[in-house]
């Protein structure tokens, strides 16, 4: 016995020795001449490529970023040893990869992918590379199914489907992160799963995502990717290439992803900063020439895939800020350009105290529309109509000018519209919620109401119908649609139910 355990180990040890291979190979090594400001310049590295991950003799690694005749320019992305001038520096042929698998669900990342809390001790992981190039139209599918955001005025005349991207965009301090947030914790009953890239944030803003999205929605459908303002400008580049490609790991099995990139504004300084550094030629408010292809060529791995990729999807919420409104600047333009449409958050609105401070009138979505359930279409389709005619005509009124009775109906219903579209943070609505205050307000029950009091009553409203008519919001929710007989009794509940709760008492 002992020696048949005495051979098979020695028949292990011969096969472990066959797997390796004595014959000579060249191997390059470079140089650093210089360093400084997370930038290093090398020479002797004649076979290097664009994006290649290189490794410096004490232990730090960076991304080769920038190619000379002699020299190229490398992005620190780990600072351990310290690197000086006249340190080695050797290649490794490979680009900047990423482990992924369902073990990354819950967890808190570095920018290259790795549990800040833990080390990652497994050798059998799936890789995935940070760059890469985008699915082509062919393995496309149409964007049909839809992503509820819980916020009413989006998921009604602004909505995103399941493979969309859409831009979320204001100024600092208007609600852009909530209404991502928001986003994240609507997921909870959903099969989506959720990726939070915080690009050059403070620690306290990215602690303060987590805990509501531990507090509200559901950690193990999430994944935080973070880089703070004061780790390397490398990192801060890399973060939401990295996001992406464990987005794509999920793609490939067939799930539904949201991925969240907070914000593309700092990420595109990080990269002016970078460029700078590297003496490349400035452009339009110091930007490189480059600065465009930076956002599309990452913005456009998102989408939804035909089954030869899995049949999943990504869904990309970027956040951009603007200055003072100013949605013509360049990082923003650029951003409208590529991505399906843009939500955009008014400061004067926040101010106001409607919140979310969504400018429907700058806001749009380009494809959404079509992944709307039936029901939904139906009732957004007036909605969309009316609430365009109120804005409008809502201009007038800031003159004195007298109005006849026709536009003062319509200023009053629209005015009841925006306060349901009124939403606290962290307090998504499902889908069935969206429709039951949408007819509330269609049904004109609403229409004689004091404006300080609908948000008061519709929700005690909407919750007696639920409990009395059960069967509707079931079929909303199951069915994605309503008859003309059920849309008939739902507005006749409604309207016994407010002279039973409120009219009475009023006379």
């Amino acid at each position: 016995m002992l020696e048949e355990r005495i051979e098979a180990i020695f028949q292990r040890f011969l096969s472990k020795i066959k797997e390796f291979s004595f014959e000579p190979h060249l191997e390059e090594e470079g140089e650093v001449l210089s360093v400084g400001d997370d930038i290093a310049f090398i020479r002797g590295l004649p076979g290097a490529f664009l994006f290649e991950l290189v490794v410096f003799e004490r232990e730090d690694t960076g991304l080769i970023f920038d190619l000379d005749v002699e020299t190229a320019g490398v992005v620190l992305l780990q600072k351990k040893g310290g690197i000086k001038a006249g340190d080695k520096v050797y290649r490794t042929g490979r680009m900047v990869s990423v482990a992924v698998g369902e073990f990354l669900l819950g967890k808190v990342l570095d920018g290259l992918g790795s549990p800040i809390e833990e080390k990652l001790t497994r050798d059998t992981e799936i890789s995935y590379p940070v760059e890469k190039e985008a699915p082509t139209l062919l393995q496309r599918d149409f964007v049909k199914e839809p992503l509820y955001t819980g916020i009413t005025v989006i998921d009604a005349l602004i909505p995103i489907g399941r493979g969309q991207r859409e831009l979320i965009l204001g100024d600092p301090a208007t609600g852009k992160t909530a209404l991502a947030v928001d986003t994240i914790i609507n997921q909870k009953k959903s099969d989506v799963l959720s990726i939070y890239v915080s690009i050059g944030q403070k620690r306290e803003h990215i602690q303060r995502v987590y805990q509501f999205i531990a507090n509200y929605g559901d950690l193990h459908k999430c994944i935080f990717l973070k880089v703070e303002a004061g780790e390397p400008l490398g990192l801060q580049y890399i973060a939401p290439y990295t996001a992406t490609a464990i987005a794509e790991f999920f793609r490939d099995q067939g799930k539904s992803v949201l991925i969240i990139y907070d914000d593309l504004t700092k990420h595109a300084g990080g990269y002016r900063a970078l460029s700078l550094l590297l003496k490349r030629p400035p452009g339009r408010e110091a930007f490189p020439g480059d600065i465009f292809y930076l956002h599309s060529r990452l913005l456009e791995r998102a989408g939804k895939f035909k089954d030869e990729l899995g049949g999943g999807s990504i869904t990309a919420l970027p956040i951009v800020e603007t200055q003072q409104g100013n949605i013509s600047a360049f990082i923003p333009t650029n951003l409208i350009s590529i991505t399906d449409g843009q939500i955009y958050l008014d400061a004067e609105l926040f101010n106001k105290n409607i919140r979310p401070a969504i400018d429907v009138g700058k806001s749009v979505s380009r494809i959404g529309g079509k992944a709307q359930t039936p029901i939904m279409k139906e009732v957004a389709g007036k909605l969309k109509i009316e609430y365009s005619q109120f804005l409008e005509k809502e201009i007038f009124t800031k003159f004195g000018m007298k109005l006849e009775e026709e536009t003062l109906k319509l200023l009053q219903r629209g005015q009841r519209y925006r306060e349901i579209f009124k939403q606290k943070p962290f307090r998504p609505r499902p889908l069935e919620e969206h429709i039951l205050y949408l007819i509330l307000v269609d049904s004109g029950v609403l229409d004689e109401t004091p404006l300080e009091k609908v948000l008061e009553i519709s929700p005690v409203m909407i919750k007696k119908i639920q409990d009395l008519l059960p069967e509707i919001p079931e079929s909303i929710r199951n069915l994605g649609r309503l008859s003309t007989k059920e849309k008939e009794l739902l507005k006749k509940s409604f309207k016994d139910l407010y002279q039973e709760l409120y009219a009475a008492k009023r006379d």
